[in-house]
């Protein structure tokens, strides 16, 4: 079985839409589970999630609260009630295909027992993209395509969080997400999922991009300003900073020799969209490499 877990915090606006994607799937609704976890939302999704629970006693579902604010103490709850023999993460703005279900239960049955893997994210945009974004800023709105074949995501490549899973058995040997990681509230602090994924990495664990695995993700208006994308800047370059000097010094000096590296890439697409007429998506791509460093540097 499959166990569909949902981590919400005060997205009254979109939580609905995401249930009902889960509602409308073509499948046995005996394959999978549903696990909601309201992480002290103060909007009215207790609300939503219990309508929701009591208008569809043919899904089983269950419904939590976890006090503890930050999502990854959200999802380690998740993790601790869902019952699945795999775990899979959908964000509370992202909405399933209506073959999801099914699609990834034919990939599970030839994949190994144990692994890691994650599908295509395709953006649900409330508004036209500004002139700066540019397609190396796309994982920035959770926008994930690497084409329509299965393949492992290789090097420092991992699944995003709004469309992620792995066996249950990975979680007994590489543990929990990092609770000191992860978004709190409105804070941008990140960095849990890559921590995650790059401990089932080293842990020699198989990670697999399912292409049929796919959700549409909604991109918000706000989610397209330059404030936002500096303050997201700024949370990744702090995550970074506590993920790899937790590892020890070594590592966050590593980090820093790798950030010299990205600068230089930086530079040479800055020109490349100098020259092409396109020296907004440069200048951006500037600012936001000055964000992340800074973040790095604390």
């Amino acid at each position: 079985m499959i166990s569909i877990i949902v981590c919400t915090y005060n997205r009254e606006q979109y939580l609905p839409k995401m249930l009902q994607s889960v509602a409308a799937q073509k499948c046995n609704f005996n394959d999978f589970e549903l696990v909601l976890v309201n992480n002290n939302s103060t909007d009215e999704t207790h609300l939503i999630c219990e309508k929701f629970v009591a208008e569809n006693p043919s899904l089983l579902v269950r419904y939590f609260v976890e006090t503890k604010q930050g999502l990854s103490f959200a999802r380690n709850r998740g993790l601790k009630e869902a019952k699945g023999t795999y775990f899979v993460f959908i964000d509370d703005d992202a909405f399933l295909s209506d073959n999801y279900i099914t699609e990834l239960t034919s990939y599970l049955k030839n994949a190994p027992k144990e692994l890691g893997f994650g599908g295509k994210i395709l953006p649900f945009l409330e508004c036209e993209l500004p002139n700066w974004m540019s397609k190396y800023l796309e994982s920035l709105m959770s926008v994930l395509d690497l084409g329509n074949e299965i393949k492992p995501f290789k090097g420092a490549k991992y699944p995003v969080g709004a469309n992620m899973g792995f066996s249950a058995s990975v979680v007994q040997k590489i543990g929990y997400f990092n609770e000191e990681l992860g978004r709190t509230g409105n804070s941008m602090l990140g960095g849990e999922e890559k921590d995650f994924f790059f401990r089932m990495k080293a842990a020699n664990i198989p990670i697999l991009y399912f292409p049929k695995m796919m959700v549409h993700h909604v991109i918000p208006a706000k989610r397209l300003t330059v404030e936002f994308i500096q303050k997201l800047a700024l949370g990744i370059g702090e995550s970074e900073r506590l993920r790899t000097k937790k590892n020890g010094i070594g590592s966050y000096l590593y980090r820093w020799i790798l950030e010299i590296y990205k600068w230089g890439g930086t530079f040479a697409l800055f020109l490349i969209y100098f020259f092409k007429a396109s020296p907004s998506k440069g200048i951006m791509l500037i600012k936001f490499r000055h964000w992340i460093s800074k973040g790095l540097w604390g």
